[in-house]
């Protein structure tokens, strides 16, 4: 700017013709265009070192908010560990309550004591009722040879008005949808003559089970208000409408998807003994030593083992590392103080974490422009598939990146560099939650004591399901890679996550062949 005004100091100087002509030189059009010419120069100069001044603290600002994040959201092996430790405390406080309220962690006692083998064959049905639709499903099993031969499915909405009437119209009105699907079996489902169809229900509300086959609903969620069904028993009441519709078929087992899928990963490795849902919400179920259930009161399955439902999304400890967005989100949330594991490390949660960073930098670095994007300010507008398709974006200038702001957020041109942030702001909360994950994980293994290598090469198989496993691909790389740090080379070469889907379909058919078909004498997994 100083060079600038120097040289023009020269032009006006010679225009003028000296100080002492100034007045009169002034009026000569040269000088005037001259001066023009000093001032538009030293403006536009200005502007640009204001412009230039505003950017660079822009990005200080935003460069701080990103450090700051990725400090407080750092979660080291040792801390991991820590983490691990303390799930395991949980763990064993929520086998040793009585009452469910007594742990963080509920343990629910599953009353499945038999897995599938492998062994099974026949024609076995599901129900999976998971909310406003329904599903049902039937599967041919061949037995270790052929495993699953055939499968079919088919999905139904439920009218509104039927989840707020009665229960008997509710089940009425599913039961005929069985009954059709029933109707419909074609060539390849084989039921031998005289047999009763069996059927696995998968019902996705609060229930307190009481058996395998049993047990009372707590509440409705997800839109339903059947009061007169609260407390009564959800299999004894479907049985009752499929015996009204003159269908001959029973139900055998009542599941949750997190215990369905370990019993889908059974049916094909044996080697199955937990199982992890990673989807818009997230669970654990595993296999315990019957005699390690303090609250368990009945005499010890034959089989040595029991089936527990974790509900381990409403773990916490003071090792998980939140930051000020995972506080103000629990705050805003309908279940404050609860599910706090969920909220780091589920589909449901990770993406509106990564709005409410990007919303603070868009305040306080005007990152997206000197206005702060609208729909930005929108509560979960920005999902975790969005996220996951941010951070996995290849091309080379994040196109992806800057197609998706503009399609969710409304925002028209981000540069480069901003696209590059909001990739840096998904990597650090879907690393966190990968790795969280696998700490969670670890600490089922080392409640089995199976997080030490022992002769044999035992092998353990952890089976998963779920929307963020399965599409998540660098969030599953983080959690795989944090798993083997933490088990160590030796170890980790026997542990194997496999993908398992359909828990609540397929899981809910091969249990209710399990326990139509239950072999006397095949155990859980367990060695004396």
């Amino acid at each position: 700017l100083t060079s600038q005004i120097g040289q023009w100091s020269v032009v006006i100087a010679e225009a003028l013709g000296g100080r002492d002509n100034a007045t009169a030189a002034m009026k000569k059009p040269a000088a005037l265009v001259a001066v023009a010419a000093v001032v538009a120069a030293a403006s536009a100069a200005a502007v640009v070192s204001r412009r230039r001044l505003r950017e660079a603290t822009r990005w200080t600002q935003a460069d701080a908010v990103l450090r700051d994040l990725e400090e407080r959201c750092a979660v080291p092996a040792e801390r991991l560990r820590l983490v691990a430790d303390a799930m395991v405390t949980e763990m064993r406080a929520g086998l040793a309550a009585a009452a469910e309220d007594g742990s963080l962690l509920k343990m629910l006692v599953t009353y499945v004591d038999s897995l599938p083998s492998g062994e099974e064959k026949g024609l076995f049905y599901a129900l999976d009722l998971g909310g406003t639709n329904f599903r049902v499903l039937r599967v041919q099993l061949g037995g270790k040879e052929q495993r699953i031969i055939k499968q079919e499915s088919e999905g139904v909405s439920i009218p509104q008005h039927l989840m707020s009437r009665g229960s008997d119209e509710l089940f009425d009105f599913i039961v005929a949808t069985l009954a059709k699907f029933v109707a419909s079996e074609g060539e390849g489902f084989h039921l031998p003559e005289g047999m009763q169809r069996q059927l696995g229900f998968t019902f996705s509300f609060p229930v307190k089970q009481t058996s395998v086959a049993s047990g009372t609903l707590i509440k409705w969620t997800k839109g339903f208000a059947i009061d007169e069904m609260v407390g009564k028993d959800v299999v004894a009441e479907l049985n009752k409408a499929i015996k009204r519709h003159g269908l001959h078929m029973k139900v055998t087992a009542l599941v949750n998807d997190t215990v369905g899928t370990l019993a889908a990963g059974r049916y094909v490795d044996n080697d199955a003994i937990a199982a992890v849902i990673l989807g818009t919400g997230t669970n654990a179920a595993y296999i315990e030593h019957a005699h390690e259930i303090p609250k368990w009161c009945g005499p010890l399955p034959k089989s040595g083992g029991m089936v527990i439902n974790m509900e381990w999304g409403n773990f916490r400890s003071s090792h998980l590392p939140l930051t000020e967005f995972d506080r103000t989100l629990d705050a805003e949330s309908l279940n404050p103080g609860e599910q706090i594991y969920e909220k780091l490390i589920s589909g449901m949660y990770m993406g509106e974490v990564v709005r409410r960073v990007l919303l603070k930098m868009a305040q306080e670095a005007s990152i997206f422009g000197d206005n702060v994007p609208q729909k930005l300010e929108i509560p979960y507008a920005l999902s975790t598939l969005h996220m996951l398709m941010m951070h996995q974006d290849t091309t080379p200038d994040l196109n992806t990146v800057g197609i998706k702001l503009k399609e969710i957020l409304g925002i028209e041109s981000a540069c480069q560099k901003t696209r590059k942030l909001v990739v840096d702001v998904c990597e650090i909360i879907a690393k966190r939650g990968a790795r969280l994950a696998a700490a969670g994980i670890y600490g089922i293994l080392k409640k089995l004591r199976r997080d030490t290598a022992c002769p044999g090469e035992q092998r353990t198989v952890i089976a998963v399901d779920g929307g963020v496993y399965k599409y998540y691909t660098l969030f599953v790389q983080f959690m795989e890679s944090t798993l083997r740090d933490l088990l160590g080379v030796e170890v980790a070469s026997s542990v194997l996550i496999k993908l398992t889907e359909d828990g609540s379909g397929i899981g809910a058919a091969v249990l209710a062949a399990s326990y139509s078909q239950c072999l006397p004498d095949y155990k859980l997994g367990f060695t004396s």
